[in-house]
């Protein structure tokens, strides 16, 4: 019993401190549409990802190496590759409402992925958790006068999916041992972003011209936004169910609500504010019922991590 006990109060607490990451994911959208070139969603995932990766890379000096090359161009496709330009395409052509409504379907994604990756069982109550989280991030976040734009759907939703896959399949193949979560975060974000470099000088051709703003914003956006904050989430997935996990992106979109209103002068109405409790309410039940099957050696300590304030 007081095992259990104790086993329940470490997830608790892994929960809680990666539940810092969808948080500040959530100034995302904020960012992109203050501080951000328009319309350069490509080029802004580009300079999210590549530089905070060769950044962790040179601090924790730590590479690939057998199989773990290969692992590691898949999940940093999933989670940064594909995702990040799908993210910022979905903002940058729908209202940050009806984006945010998309991405809040990742954890249903991963509920079918985990059930096949991970021989997760598909519970009722983790479906309900699931419906409900987006019922709420939608009471919040959606507009009567929202335009809906289908490319931006379509991005929407296989960025939730990519998202969700690469969740899954951080938890499945777990990390090496002695390597620790901002390692596997640097490999993640240079494989993500070295796919990214030709595509984004294919689609979007030469850089734009940066201000003092912009620049501001991607530094943001790379070392607090990614760095810190992948190094979190690739945490958390080590250490807790991979579907428990994927359920706290919910509090994304509530995080981007809230900083609108405190930061952009942006209203809460009083449905709103229900809607943010409905969709706590889908997180926290999205934790119940599942405890995690194995816990991997905690190999923080292995490489210091860099100061953060912690998208």
């Amino acid at each position: 019993m007081t095992t259990t006990r104790a086993g329940a109060a470490g997830l608790a607490g892994t929960l809680a401190v990666t539940a810092l990451a969808p948080l500040v994911f959530g100034s995302t959208y904020a960012i992109t549409t203050t501080f951000l070139p328009p319309d350069r969603p490509m080029f802004t995932a580009l300079m999210r990802a590549l530089p905070a990766g060769l950044l962790l890379l040179a601090i924790t000096r730590k590479l690939p190496h057998g199989q773990w090359i290969g692992r590691a161009a898949v999940l940093g496709a999933l989670n940064i590759g594909i995702f990040m330009p799908l993210l910022f395409l979905a903002a940058y052509r729908l209202p940050g409402g009806v984006a945010a409504v998309l991405g809040a379907a990742a954890p249903l994604f991963a509920l079918g992925i985990a059930t096949v990756a991970l021989d997760e069982r598909l519970t009722a109550r983790k479906v309900l958790a699931g419906v409900i989280g987006l019922f709420g991030v939608a009471l919040v976040v959606l507009r009567a006068t929202a335009v809906l734009d289908t490319v931006g759907i379509i991005a929407g939703l296989l960025g939730a999916a990519s998202m969700a896959g690469g969740t899954v399949m951080t938890k499945r193949w777990g990390r090496p041992d002695g390597v620790s979560p901002l390692a596997m975060t640097g490999w993640q974000l240079t494989a993500g972003g070295l796919m990214l470099l030709p595509l984004a000088a294919i689609v979007e051709g030469a850089p734009p011209a940066l201000d003092a703003r912009n620049i501001g914003g991607y530094l943001y956006l790379g070392l607090i936004g990614t760095a810190a904050a992948y190094a979190i989430w690739f945490r958390g997935i080590a250490k807790a169910p991979a579907t428990s996990v994927s359920f706290l992106g919910l509090l994304s979109p509530l995080s981007a609500a809230v900083i609108g209103w405190a930061a952009l002068g942006q209203s809460l109405a009083p449905l709103q504010i229900l809607g943010m409790a409905i969709a706590l309410g889908g997180t926290i039940l999205g934790q119940t019922g599942t405890a995690p099957k194995t816990t991997e050696p905690d190999t923080d300590a292995a490489t210091a991590a860099p100061a953060r304030t912690a998208a």
